[in-house]
């Protein structure tokens, strides 16, 4: 296979990103762009996002997790603390979150530091989800190797049959990480490639500093 992709090209040309009309705080400018992409254009999953880690091997991994809720102080995700994900983060919490949105011409790259959320905002969102989700979650060993699906769906069906009619707990290997950042970049797609990039870097003051970069 030799597929050549040099001739792909697009001119982007759907939006601007000037210093003038940015806000001081970038975590308001995180919330304008998500809920105008969510609302205005037709992205499938406008909370999918990419977390880079940097696995107990020594390379770094990424992987497309969901966003469930983004506050003053940062970015929270759920995941299976055993799982290969969660041993990275707990062994290095210095960790990368990516949002790209092609049909926006728009991506954001933010550099922070993870760590665990409080048990009761984790049970509060485990109680919220699907009860299937729910099961799945205890069926799951998250990254171990598994002999085929058919063991995964055995278990599945014998949970059922044993929380039937009955409330399931979160287990305690699972809950939520919240990423505080310390550098966002957003990215604005432009013509010719002179694409707007602006960088908001967190000072020992905790006020923001505002730079643009060249594309």
């Amino acid at each position: 296979m030799n597929a050549d992709l040099g001739d792909y090209r697009k001119s982007y040309e759907k939006g601007e990103l000037l210093l003038d009309n940015v806000p001081e705080n970038p975590l308001e400018l995180f919330r304008d762009w998500f809920v105008e992409v969510d609302t205005h254009f037709n992205v499938g999953e406008a909370n999918a996002m990419t977390i880079s880690t940097f696995g107990l091997d020594g390379y770094p991994k990424n992987r497309v997790v969901l966003l469930k809720k983004y506050t003053h102080e940062g970015f929270i995700f759920y995941t299976n603390y055993d799982s290969e994900k969660g041993k990275a983060i707990l062994e290095n919490p210095n960790v990368c979150l990516s949002f790209f949105w092609p049909a926006a011409e728009r991506q954001i790259i933010i550099k922070g530091k993870a760590e665990k959320i409080s048990e009761n905002l984790s049970d509060g969102y485990f109680e919220s989800r699907p009860r299937g989700s729910q099961l799945g979650a205890l069926v799951s060993n998250q990254s171990e190797v598994v002999k085929d699906r058919a063991e995964l769906e055995s278990k599945l069906k014998a949970l059922e049959v044993e929380f039937e009619g009955k409330a399931i707990e979160r287990p305690k290997y699972w809950g939520g990480f919240i990423i505080k950042p310390i550098e966002l970049e957003f990215w604005q797609g432009r013509p010719n490639r002179l694409h707007d990039r602006i960088r908001f870097k967190l000072q020992a003051d905790y006020n923001w500093k505002i730079e643009r970069l060249a594309p």
